[in-house]
This record gives structure tokens, C-alpha cells and sequence, in this order.
């Protein structure tokens, strides 16, 4: 792999991808997110903003390398919010929790004008589910602040996906069919001058349960495109799938954990540079056992 594609400048700072995959704490400030819907939304403003901060500062503790600050579910079927609000959720928590850490801080969003106010309150990545295609002014707003872009792909908007349990198998090939759009949504932001590019295969928006499996495996794949990868595995109805007794409803994202610490660790043993979790000390842990099985000389993990 090309080296310098692995080491992000994220305005001020580094973030080195060459080694050991990073830890990226999710933190939604969303009253509607599949997974602790309401946790950090609910009560007054200043007791959402504290509680959020509160957990962001635990998974820093915990061993999180990056904290995603989310104001907008993005579930499948989850209802648009405007910008004004999603600014309302996240801004203030990037302010505070800049104040009190100097951790890595991204912006979960697909908005420029939220993209913007969340650089300038202090985040340092931008991360677009829609790899820069459902509001192309994002492209200029990380090239003037140079911001680190997290690229993912994904087959529709949130509103008309479906859950990856109800989603039928196209037939094609999956992996292609991300390379092909991840690779496109990487041609266009190199061609608007940024550079340092994160790729997200999108586990979970709008592909079947076979074929975000046919995707874990094969996820080492990916880096024929030559950037850093994340994967966002975190209590996904995928795999709850994997888990659901014959007449039995799935297990709900609350009793997911224990199979998203499965996944993660396959995607870390199958080049995943970033993991994005809910839960950092479990991935953490994880991924301290992963980097001992992990092959030497992979560029993920280099034994002392």
C-alpha cells in the first residue's frame, strides 16, 4: 500500500493509520438512532450536552482514538432532519468536549452548513455517509478547512433503505458493486483537491444479510483502492440475523453485543484501519487479542 495514503492530516493533527486499526467512539445526540435512542438528547439542552461530553470523555478512557458526534439517525426508514437541528444537537457537545480533550473529533453528517459550524466548534473529520453525493458543497467546505473525509457508500438516502433483514440480494457481485461507488465518490473528491480520504464499505445501508457477510469476508479487498478503511459493524441487524432462533424474532441491537465483537474482530483481522463502535472498552480488548493474529508485516500490526 501506498504509505502516505495511511497517514490522514486532520487540520492540525496526524492520524496514523499504518499500524494497529484505531478505535472510533459513536456518540448520536439523536432521539430516533436505532441503538440508545435518546441517551444524550433528552431533558434540557445543557443536561444533554453534559451527559453527552460525560460519555464521549468514558470512551476516551476506554481507549477510543476518534470520537463521531452524530445529530441525525440515519437508520433505515429514519425521518430528515434540518440542518438547524442536527446543528442544535451536535455543536454544542464539539465545543465542550473540545474544551475538555484535545481527542480526534468527527462530524456525522452530509450537510455542508453543519459540516462547517462543527469544523469551526472544533472536529477535525468529516464523516458523510453519502460519500460526498447528496450535498456536493461538503467537497469545498473539507478542502478549505482541510478537514480527514470518511467516504461511505450506500445504496439510497436513510428514508427509502431497508433494514439489511428485509433487503433482498441484488445478485451482483457486492464487493464490486462497492468498488465501483466507492471509487467514484473517491475520483471526485481527489479531483476537488482533498486528499486525506477514509473509505466505508456501509455495512448495514441498503445490503442483504448475505451480502454484508460476502463483504466482511472479502473486506481486505477494498484497499485495491489504496485508502485507509473503516468498518461500522456496531450491533447492525445483520447480525442479529446470525443469532435468530427458527421462530424466533431477531435479538434487538441490546443483545447484539457480543456478535459485533465477533465481527469487529474479523474486520480487523481482514484490514479494517478504523472501527467504528458503540462500545469501546469490549472493542478495544478485542482488538488488543486481533493484533496478535493478525499477519506480521499486514501494515495493521507490527509485533516488538
Amino acid at each position: 500500500m501506498k504509505t502516505s495514503n495511511y497517514r490522514l492530516q486532520c487540520r492540525d493533527r496526524e492520524l496514523d493509520l499504518t499500524g494497529r486499526a484505531k478505535i472510533m467512539g459513536i456518540l448520536n445526540t439523536t432521539p430516533d438512532s436505532f441503538f440508545n435512542s435518546g441517551t444524550f438528547s433528552a431533558g434540557s439542552p445543557k443536561a444533554g450536552v453534559d451527559l453527552a461530553v460525560e460519555r464521549a470523555l468514558e470512551m476516551i478512557d476506554e481507549g477510543a482514538d476518534i470520537i463521531d458526534i452524530g445529530g441525525e439517525s440515519t437508520r433505515p426508514g429514519a425521518q430528515k432532519v434540518d440542518a438547524e437541528e442536527e446543528l442544535r444537537r451536535t455543536v454544542p457537545v464539539i465545543r465542550e468536549l473540545r474544551r475538555q480533550s484535545d481527542i480526534l473529533i468527527s462530524i456525522d453528517t452530509y450537510k455542508a452548513g453543519v459540516a462547517e459550524k462543527a469544523i469551526l466548534a472544533g472536529a477535525q473529520i468529516v464523516n458523510d455517509i453519502s460519500g460526498f453525493n447528496f450535498d456536493p458543497d461538503i467537497v469545498e467546505v473539507c478542502r478549505r478547512h482541510n478537514t480527514a473525509a470518511i467516504l461511505m457508500h450506500t445504496t439510497g438516502r436513510p428514508e427509502n433503505i431497508k433494514w439489511s433483514h428485509e433487503t433482498k440480494t441484488t445478485g451482483a457481485d457486492i464487493v464490486t458493486l462497492v468498488k465501483t461507488g466507492l471509487g467514484a465518490s473517491l475520483k471526485n473528491a481527489e479531483k476537488h483537491g482533498i486528499r486525506n480520504i477514509i473509505l466505508d464499505p456501509g455495512f448495514g445501508f441498503g445490503k442483504s444479510v448475505a451480502e454484508n457477510y460476502a463483504l466482511l469476508q472479502r473486506f481486505r479487498d477494498l484497499h485495491v483502492l489504496g485508502r485507509p478503511l473503516l468498518a461500522g459493524l456496531s450491533r447492525k441487524s445483520f447480525l442479529g440475523a446470525a443469532l435468530q432462533l427458527p421462530g424466533q424474532p431477531a435479538p434487538p441491537p441490546g443483545h447484539r453485543l457480543t456478535a459485533t465483537i465477533a465481527a469487529n474482530t474479523v474486520a480487523a483481522i481482514n484490514g479494517a484501519n478504523i472501527l467504528r463502535v458503540h462500545d469501546t472498552k469490549e472493542a478495544v480488548e478485542a482488538l488488543a487479542v486481533a493484533s496478535y493474529v493478525i499477519e506480521p508485516g499486514s501494515g495493521l500490526f507490527q509485533p516488538s
